[in-house]
């Protein structure tokens, strides 16, 4: 059965994969179908973003569908940048500038105060209308300072206390098994397996 992630990132679509290598699903990407999509995330939740993704993509292919949406947030800052996380300071922004402003905006907060998680949401949406999301989190701090040259996005500035480093400084195949995203796919992998098709 196949089954399309909304996504060309090559990386994330590989994560997947290899998640799924033992269900009853064919995986493929958007460019393995040859579609640019490119659909405004203009809901107030992850759950809206990744849900309207998921459908309209739904729409396009006639196929069950995978999006996903996914941001930081910081406590202090009322949980910002929270869903608007890859469009702070501007989608063009370079990340080590955004780091280097939340990192700015911390400056005088004690480490107590410093708690963030990173959330992913992953919403499935089938050809029949049917449709469900999974969520979980990575849970840590805003350190003190960007660290490591590994991952991505905020990955310098976000410590975790169980393995005593910044996601940066890990390899991506550690990540890959602690991550947010991570724990969102497996939950979303019971949910499928479970899934009875009318």
């Amino acid at each position: 059965m196949d089954i399309v992630v909304g996504t060309s990132n090559k990386g994330k679509l590989k994560e997947i994969k290899e998640i799924m290598k033992d269900t009853e699903y064919k995986v493929f990407s958007l460019d393995d179908l040859n579609l640019n999509v490119n659909i405004e995330e203009d809901g107030q939740t992850y759950e809206e973003n990744a849900l309207k993704k998921a459908k309209e993509i739904c729409k396009l292919t006639n196929k069950i569908v995978l999006a996903d949406d996914s941001g930081l947030e910081i406590d202090f800052l009322d949980k910002k940048p929270g869903i608007y996380s890859s469009r702070f300071l501007g989608e063009d922004t370079p990340y080590n500038i955004k780091n280097r402003k939340i990192l700015e905006m911390l400056k005088d907060v004690d480490w107590n105060n410093r708690t963030a998680r990173f959330v992913c949401c992953i919403a499935c949406y089938f050809p029949s209308g049917d449709s469900f999301c999974v969520k979980d989190t990575l849970e840590g701090y805003i350190s003190l300072e960007a660290k490591g040259e590994n991952g991505f996005g905020y990955d310098p500035i976000f410590y975790l206390e169980s393995i005593d480093k910044n996601l940066a400084q890990i390899s991506k195949e550690e990540k890959s098994k602690i991550s947010h995203r991570y724990k969102a796919l497996l939950k979303m992998k019971d949910k499928l397996k479970s899934y009875k098709f009318i």
